[in-house]
């Protein structure tokens, strides 16, 4: 079907008009080679499953007659009874059988294909709908915390500004799972990629988890630096700890270093870790561990990597489990630093 470019402007059935010189064609070396079927066989077989991969049944049953025609015509030329009984009666009844197979095979193919392109959209249109209305009512309770913050006293204002950062929090994850739809979509992800302080963005990052009572610890040298989109690495660092802080048991132990041009993440927790035929499975979509986790949040973790350039995955620590990003650490041109 790649042989002509040009066939996307016709109709989807009009390349089976090739098929008839083939046929000619396949008939004439028959006669040319003195009646001998046994070169030209296999390729009257190959034709026929060309034929069921690309066309629908009913062309199948039509090419009978003038397959039949210029395969047994030969024959009766160059005088091979013996040849025409075994071809009209063997060759000929198990081209058209195994065509048929394959055209069904062929069509179950495309109607599963089809299925599946159906609920992917369905899924989609559904992730990105949520996402969208979530948005709208957070703006609400945000303007209205804010508006409650103007009066209130100081330890109420600790509260609100909790809420506020939970809000804000929310509103980007909301914002991310948009961003992973485009990369399901178009296959990459716009980011704003920036030289940071690793230290300052990890001590950033984990104001919006303090409500998870996780006892971190920060293994990091004030001078590590991190290539990142500074609001992609807190939506990976966020769902890392909220993962360990729900899987495992404390201390957490977030460390960051660099090597061989790549900053390493890793965020460790003490727990009792996880078997290694579990591991490899951790960052697909809907891998729930318990009946509180949504299953996306590693998913989502290895996808914003993924748009780094960089990958995730889990290694066993004794105690524990260490849940790994990397990053590439070099700059690309056009980059802005910030520290």
């Amino acid at each position: 079907m790649a042989l002509l470019p040009r066939w996307g402007r016709l109709r989807p059935n009009t390349p089976a008009w090739l098929g008839l010189p083939s046929f000619g064609v396949l008939g004439l070396s028959t006669w040319s080679f003195g009646g001998s079927a046994s070169g030209t066989g296999p390729f009257l077989v190959l034709l026929y499953a060309w034929a069921a991969l690309h066309f629908p049944r009913w062309i199948l049953l039509a090419y009978a007659v003038p397959a039949t025609l210029a395969y047994l015509v030969p024959l009766v030329l160059t005088h091979q009874p013996a040849l025409i009984l075994s071809s009209a009666f063997i060759l000929m009844p198990i081209a058209i059988a195994v065509a048929l197979l394959i055209e069904a095979q062929a069509r179950h193919l495309r109607e599963d294909r089809e299925r599946l392109e159906r609920i992917e959209q369905w899924r989609s249109a559904m992730m990105s709908t949520l996402a969208h209305d979530v948005r709208s009512p957070l703006s609400t309770v945000r303007m209205v915390l804010e508006e409650l913050k103007v009066e209130a006293p100081a330890p109420v204002t600790e509260m609100l500004d909790a809420a506020l950062r939970q809000t804000a929090r929310i509103t980007r994850l909301a914002e991310g799972l948009l961003d992973v739809q485009r990369i399901d979509s178009e296959g990459h992800l716009q980011l704003d990629r920036r030289e940071h302080s690793a230290r300052a963005l990890v001590k950033e990052t984990l104001t919006h988890v303090r409500s998870t009572d996780t006892d971190v610890t920060l293994e990091i040298d004030d001078a590590q630096a991190l290539h990142v989109d500074k609001q992609r690495f807190e939506q990976i660092l966020v769902n890392l700890l909220t993962n360990a802080a729900r899987y495992g048991s404390p201390p957490v132990v977030v460390t960051v270093t660099s090597s061989n041009g790549l900053d390493r993440l890793e965020v460790r927790d003490h727990g009792p870790g996880i078997p290694a035929e579990l591991r490899d499975r951790l960052f697909g979509q809907f891998a729930v561990g318990s009946a509180e986790g949504t299953g996306l949040g590693l998913w989502i973790v290895r996808q914003l990597a993924a748009a780094h350039g960089g990958d995730a995955f889990a290694e066993a620590r004794d105690p524990g489990v260490a849940m790994v990003v990397m990053f590439p650490s070099s700059a690309t041109q056009g980059d802005h630093r910030e520290s």
